[in-house]
């Protein structure tokens, strides 16, 4: 994907804010803006209209919310992929949406490098999992909503002891790197790892595989060492 350009869609109520990643977006090297859309059902004719790589998605939005038009473009299949945009009021709201298939979720405010790095990432195939977002979206959002847990699955039976050790690790924010260095193993062998979990499990990526962990009881909320926030 780095020697081809990744084709954006930007899905956002405010003009304004359209306007403004669009800007940002336009002036990134190999990132092209193919089409806006102010509500989500113009978002997913927006997707396959143009067939972009990745749309940057808002969750509130009128006639048809980011949520639905998250489960509704990934339903439909193809290449395309989901980047939510999000400000921290809205924490369930983006986990939900995570649900539906989204592949990761950005700040809007975030720095121009940063936004562009992420929808590399996630045009790439891989899923942005950033650990000071996820600590606070996916705890914030388990605590309130306290909804009883589903017992692990069978599936769960199926990793090793290892592989379980990797879903934890992976589950707290860690990158590869940072998870080899904690286990004394080469980064290849954790991918490896969390390639074999996922496969395992059913799961398409790494924020799926949070997802799972705090849904089936493999973390708690609060648990595991996110890195300080700052």
């Amino acid at each position: 994907m780095s020697e081809q350009t990744v084709r954006v869609v930007i899905a956002d109520d405010q003009g304004m804010v359209r306007a403004g990643l669009g800007s940002l977006l336009s002036a990134e090297p190999g990132i092209e803006v193919v089409g806006e859309a102010g509500d989500g059902e113009a978002a997913i004719a927006a997707v396959r209209r143009e067939r972009p790589d990745v749309v940057l998605m808002d969750i509130r939005m009128p006639v048809l919310d980011g949520i639905e038009a998250t489960r509704r473009i990934i339903e439909h299949g193809g290449r395309t992929r989901v980047l939510v945009l999000t400000t921290f009021d809205l924490d369930e709201y983006v986990f939900a949406a995570l649900q539906a298939g989204a592949s990761g979720f950005m700040l809007k405010d975030a720095p121009a490098e940063e936004l562009s790095a992420a929808i590399r990432v996630v045009a790439a195939g891989e899923a942005l999992l950033a650990p000071r977002i996820t600590a606070r979206v996916i705890d914030a959002f388990v605590t309130r909503a306290a909804l009883p847990r589903p017992a692990a699955g069978r599936e769960l039976e199926r990793l090793t002891a290892r592989e379980l050790e990797v879903l934890q690790l992976v589950s707290t924010g860690l990158s590869n790197a940072q998870i080899a260095a904690a286990l004394v193993v080469s980064e290849a062998t954790v991918k490896t790892h969390v390639s074999n979990l996922l496969a395992k499990l059913g799961l398409k990526d790494r924020v799926h595989a949070v997802i799972y962990a705090y849904e089936h009881g493999v973390v708690a909320p609060g648990e595991g060492a996110f890195p300080p926030q700052g």
